[in-house]
């Protein structure tokens, strides 16, 4: 995830934002297209989040929801906006997802075999330019669609368990059926045998097991003396590049 330029945070927005910045304006001038996954309701639906998204919604004069948790838009806008800036936002793809039988919740659930027998995907694209110029527009777009997947979600598990499909299907020509179904034989065949072979490896030569060792340690003391390599990443690029902070040119 470190090597990937993952985004970590610490859930707090005055110490998260200038991180986001930094990450953010990196791709943006490197011209990398990246894919940003974000879940603006924060958590997992649970008994304990919804009675505090319920309790966000009755100090907001918002209505309450009981198939969503109500989403935080600050970073969302934030995103949209910072992309959008530096010419690297090609859409926005707001994604429901539904079990229609079995919903683990925990570890414990897959551990005993609980796998969730289907789950069903409703995907919207949204071009960047359809989407409000303003933050404020913003944040009510975003609670807009959560309006909408909460209905969504209620037609679902209250009817036939089925998304009704709206709009058009598109599909790209690479990602024919066939393509797929390989792909996903491939994948579980590689992840099958990856673990239980690095295993071996690690228990039968020491030269395995020495590269495992010191990969560990190289990793844990980036994370703990820099935060992380995609720091790292970040410092070395502002230093070929006499760049001092990336997002200086953005403020000014």
């Amino acid at each position: 995830m470190q090597a990937a330029a993952y985004i970590f945070i610490h859930r707090k927005w005055k110490d998260d934002q200038s991180h986001f910045e930094d990450i953010i304006d990196y791709f943006c001038d490197i011209r990398e297209p990246l894919q940003l996954l974000i879940f603006p309701e924060g958590t997992d639906l649970t008994e304990n989040s919804k009675a505090r998204s319920n309790d966000f919604a009755e100090k907001n004069g918002l209505q309450k929801y009981e198939y969503v948790l109500h989403p935080r838009t600050t970073g969302f806008t934030f995103v949209v906006d910072r992309l959008r800036e530096g010419k690297n936002l090609d859409a926005v793809h707001d994604i429901t997802v539904a079990y229609p039988h079995n919903m683990p919740q925990t570890e414990k659930h897959l551990l005993l075999g609980d796998f969730p027998k289907e789950i069903h995907f409703h995907v919207r694209r949204y071009p960047a330019d359809t989407l409000p110029e303003s933050r404020e527009g913003l944040q009510l777009w975003c609670h807009k669609r959560w309006e909408e997947k909460e209905e969504r979600l209620r037609s679902f598990y209250e009817g036939e368990k089925n998304f009704h499909f709206t709009g058009q299907t598109v599909i790209p020509p690479c990602k024919s059926e066939l393509r797929v179904l390989v792909l996903k034989v491939l994948s579980i065949l590689y992840w099958t045998l990856f673990s239980p072979a690095m295993c071996l490896l690690i228990y039968l030569y020491s030269l395995v097991r020495w590269y495992f060792i010191i990969t560990v340690v190289i990793f844990v003391l980036l994370e703990r003396i820099f935060g992380g390599l995609e720091i790292v990443e970040l410092a070395c690029y502002r230093f070929f590049h006499k760049q001092p902070h990336l997002n200086v040119k953005k403020n000014e």
